[in-house]
């Protein structure tokens, strides 16, 4: 499922966890690559983000177990889009790149596979890592591991991060995760009751959303300028450097053998739009203008909106009254 707009705007605007089930037969993986229609942009910056900074993207807390997760995750991955991976066994293939890992860590291509970088890329892990890393590849969402025991995110594959930097999150609990966040109250305050919720039984999904002047899906706060929009920055010019930044992430349950509350895979799928596209009906805008109108100075500064807040809302305004184009 893309990005659920209505659901996920609502004003006044509020940080809140937004959790709702997932309905039978609803999928949560996209496969990074098609045939015949090239390479995804989320394969292309993944493959670029996890070469060069693969000890940022790629995260295990030290002595953790991730088998099990990971195990659920492929077979997940295999049942949902059989076209795009495979699991024979010890064996992890994703046969749109042309590439598969076996249990020991070797990696193999065909000959005509058209990413032959990816067996240089594979070989470059320690052999642990390379299932996990095809997977993580073979697929646009990043990934990371909710432990029920621990309340904590001990795991992560995540080459595409929204301005907070995966290895300062491994091996910390839910609710230290969220502390930098704005008004966090309710999400704080909920944290323990949200672990034992998405590591039970049923599937969840979340929307998050922000604007940003970063076209990138890779937003590493390292990697990323943090002056943003230029000063002094009108309505009028505002939509050409601006882009509707948006994630779905979905929780696959990991249970213990005996049904009760065990593990989840997190699941992230970032996108990003130019803004003019994305907010393309005066409903959109409006909705958007009521949203950032209703934000409180401090998840304006924490979102990076402060200083655009006023052209944005002028611009906003301005296609709010705009007819609808045909």
């Amino acid at each position: 499922m893309a990005f659920d707009f209505d659901t996920a705007v609502q004003a006044p605007f509020r940080m809140q966890p937004g959790l709702r089930r997932l309905p039978p037969g609803d999928t949560q993986l996209t496969p990074s690559a098609v045939p015949q229609r090239g390479a995804a942009r989320h394969l292309r910056e993944k493959l670029a983000v996890m070469w060069a900074y693969s000890p940022q993207a790629l995260l295990a807390q030290p002595g953790f177990d991730a088998q099990a997760a990971l195990g659920a995750l492929a077979q997940h991955a295999a049942t949902e889009h059989p076209e795009a991976w495979r699991v024979d066994g010890g064996h992890w293939t994703a046969p749109w790149l042309g590439w598969s890992v076996d249990a020991d860590g070797h990696a193999q291509g065909r000959p005509d596979s058209g990413w032959p970088e990816l067996g240089a890329f594979l070989q470059s892990l320690p052999a642990a890592w390379r299932r996990p890393a095809l997977l993580s590849l073979a697929f646009a969402e990043d990934f990371a591991i909710v432990d029920a025991a621990t309340g904590s995110i001990p795991w992560l594959a995540v080459a595409l991060p929204s301005m907070w930097a995966p290895e300062d999150k491994v091996g910390r609990r839910f609710a230290d995760v969220h502390a930098p966040v704005a008004d966090n109250r309710l999400i704080v305050n909920a944290s323990e009751h949200l672990v034992r919720l998405v590591t039970g039984a049923e599937r969840w999904e979340r929307f998050v959303w922000t604007i940003t002047a970063h076209p990138r899906l890779h937003a590493h706060p390292q990697r990323v300028d943090p002056a943003r929009w230029p000063a002094g920055i009108t309505a009028e010019q505002l939509p050409a450097l601006t882009w509707w930044r948006t994630e779905r992430q979905t929780f696959i349950p990991v249970p213990r053998p005996d049904g009760s509350a065990g593990q989840a895979v997190f699941t992230i799928l970032v996108d990003t739009q130019p803004l003019a596209r994305a907010i393309d009906t005066p409903q959109r805008a409006a909705r958007l203008h009521e949203a950032i109108a209703s934000m409180s100075d401090a998840v304006l500064a924490y979102r990076g909106l402060s200083a655009v807040r006023e052209p944005l809302l002028r611009w906003l305004d301005g296609r709010a009254t705009q007819p609808d184009q045909p």
